[in-house]
């Protein structure tokens, strides 16, 4: 079985999970009606994606 020969220091272990940091969800305004939405998605206000409507808006 394989087991390490020294301890793993705390910087090491810290520099390796440096990229395990979550982000904060970015949104984007959409240019028909105003409201946020993630980018690359669906409207769920106006139904629009890429200057089209795709989705009749619910009233």
């Amino acid at each position: 079985m394989a087991v390490p020969k020294r301890k793993t220091s705390p910087s090491r272990r810290n520099m390796r999970r440096s990229h395990d940091a979550l982000t904060a969800t970015t949104f984007q305004e959409c240019p028909n009606c105003g409201e946020l939405k993630l980018p690359h998605n669906l409207c769920q206000a106006c139904g629009h994606y890429n200057g089209r409507e795709i989705v009749a808006a619910a009233d």
